[in-house]
């Protein structure tokens, strides 16, 4: 086997990154949700910080992509500083103080005595909720052998998993308290559920939370920018006509995911021990090591000298104004609406359907295995053979085939009897979708790009799909979900991406195979040594 070493720190560098930072089983991304449940933050809040997010990628990507463009000489530079400060965003979060206070995660309690338990000290509890010292509220269900009701507890727990004991909690209604007790006996053993804590003044004034929102949200940030302007060096180091050999190189960021989507989940379990608060320790080491090797690999790129675009503002708004550009566009941000569906909402989906069928037990081993056939099996053979895909059918065929596969993939979930069902689907529909359908986005926007334009093509390009396209999704799929159901959500999306496929296929036929744009036969690719015959190189 011949090894092209111009490629191999491309090919390293996918591998390092994806590795270090991959949504969604990679070492840190995947845990930052539940990392920040550990803290304590809602769902709620967590959800409308995801939501947000990507309307700032949409912004992010194209501005980071035109001064990439504009400072073409230092693109390598910028790009490395990029990764270090994105991998620093997470590993700070390591440094994040833990809030004091309880963890609920079990909302369940049994066999608990209701008459040994004692009401609060009304000033020690105004002061402890004052100060912010860990005492946190809420509403707990009791249902005894005599007695059903509700009342509002405090728990004052400093640290650990939440229990009903005389040293752990209190009643915050003394009268209330009173009433009860005449109505269940001493020796009866209740069952407890209880509500989540009441602790927003304290968490959302604290500088963990936010200090944690910051990070996350730059951090994530310069995850999908660093993602966008990744594919635009390597389609400058692929050179002209290098488009057909993107998924040959993009393929060893699934091989690095793969490698690690098992690693962190076991070695951040392995760590904690059975603790309730996790250790993410080996997680954020990970995105330390795998960093350093990959600002190594970058190190070695050698890009090649291509001439800076006079007016990159100018030829970029020229290429947008072009109507097969603007239908690209468009479609781009459908795919990512399905892309956003299916990552949002497949496992809450699945965790549906266990329920109804019986396999609750087994969702966990369930996701982990879909998630290994998506990445190991089907993006790694569809990112290997997009090149000759996309040789043998062209841009608009291959496009239209990844529609059709969206519809068959979420019309065939839809119609799964268990979740069982949904494994052998990801592993054969994950590769026609998100992976072909990935590398003809970016390498028909590398093809269309002006030359000195990459960058900022690519980062417009991202923008409608993974950031736009994303927004909408999860907005229109969460409303749909709510109102309709899952299967039904499913079905929805599938009739659209039907009509896409559609929309696209006559769309191409009748007039985009005629008006696509080629802005790339005026651009001068050159070598790295060429460099020295234009270049006056100070001595030392």
């Amino acid at each position: 086997m011949k090894i092209n070493y111009k490629q191999l720190p491309v090919k390293a560098h996918y591998f390092f990154f994806m590795a270090g930072k991959l949504y969604p089983m990679g070492p840190i991304l995947p845990f930052l949700p539940v990392y920040g449940k550990q803290l304590g933050v809602s769902p709620l809040i967590m959800g409308s910080i995801t939501a947000i997010l990507p309307i700032l990628f949409l912004i992010a990507k194209p501005a980071f992509g035109f001064v990439v463009d504009y400072f073409r000489a230092w693109r390598k530079l910028i790009f490395m500083a990029l990764l270090a400060v994105t991998s620093s965003c997470y590993v700070f979060m390591y440094f994040l103080p833990e809030l004091p206070g309880p963890l609920l995660p079990d909302h369940n309690f049994q066999n608990v005595t209701f008459a040994s338990l004692l009401s609060c000290n009304t000033d020690y509890h105004t002061s402890a909720m004052t100060s912010c010292s860990g005492m946190k509220n809420t509403t707990c269900h009791w249902i005894c052998e005599n007695a059903n009701f509700s009342t509002r507890m405090s728990f004052y727990t400093a640290k650990g998993e939440a229990s009903i004991s005389p040293d752990t909690i209190c009643f915050l209604n003394i009268n209330e308290t009173l009433v009860h007790r005449e109505n269940v006996s001493n020796n009866t053993n209740c069952n407890v559920t209880c509500d989540n804590f009441d602790d927003n003044h304290c968490l959302y004034t604290s500088v963990t939370f936010w200090g944690f929102v910051l990070l996350m949200s730059l951090g994530n940030i310069g995850f999908n920018v660093s993602n966008c302007i990744s594919d635009a060096i390597c389609f400058d180091v692929l050179g002209e006509s290098g488009q057909m050999s993107y998924g040959r190189q993009r393929v060893w960021g699934t091989i690095g995911f793969g490698i690690t989507a098992f690693l962190a989940g076991y070695t951040v379990d392995l760590w904690s021990q059975g603790a309730i608060y996790k250790s993410y320790t080996p997680a954020f080491l990970l995105v330390l090591v795998f960093t350093c090797f990959d600002l190594v690999c970058c190190r070695k790129l050698e890009l090649p000298l291509m001439s800076r675009s006079t007016s990159i503002v100018e030829n970029v708004w020229a290429l947008l104004k072009l109507k097969p550009i603007v239908i690209f566009l468009c479609f781009a941000t459908l795919a990512g609406i399905f892309d956003s569906f299916i990552i949002y909402f497949l496992f809450w989906y699945l965790e549906d359907l266990a329920m109804a069928t019986g396999y609750i037990g087994e969702i966990k081993l369930i996701e982990g295995l879909i998630v290994a056939a998506e990445t190991l099996g089907g993006e790694i053979i569809f990112f290997s053979l997009s090149g000759k895909i996309l040789k043998k059918f062209g841009y608009g065929y291959t496009f239209t085939f990844c529609f059709a596969c969206y519809a068959l993939r979420l019309g065939l979930i839809s119609l799964a009897p268990t979740p069982w069902w949904v494994l052998p689907i990801e592993f054969f529909m994950q590769g026609p979708t998100y992976a072909l359908c990935y590398t003809t986005i970016v390498a028909y926007a590398s093809a269309v790009s002006p030359p000195g334009t990459s960058a900022t093509v690519q980062g417009i390009v991202a923008g409608m799909d993974d950031g736009f396209g994303f927004a909408v999704g999860s907005l229109i799929g969460g409303l749909l979900y709510k109102k309709v159901g899952g299967a039904i959500t499913l079905r929805i999306f599938s009739i659209l991406a039907t009509f896409s496929a559609l929309m696209y296929l006559i769309l191409h036929i009748s007039y985009l195979k005629y008006k696509t744009p080629d802005t790339r036969n005026n651009v001068e690719w050159r070598k790295p040594e060429d460099a020295q015959k234009q270049c006056v190189v100070a001595e030392t």
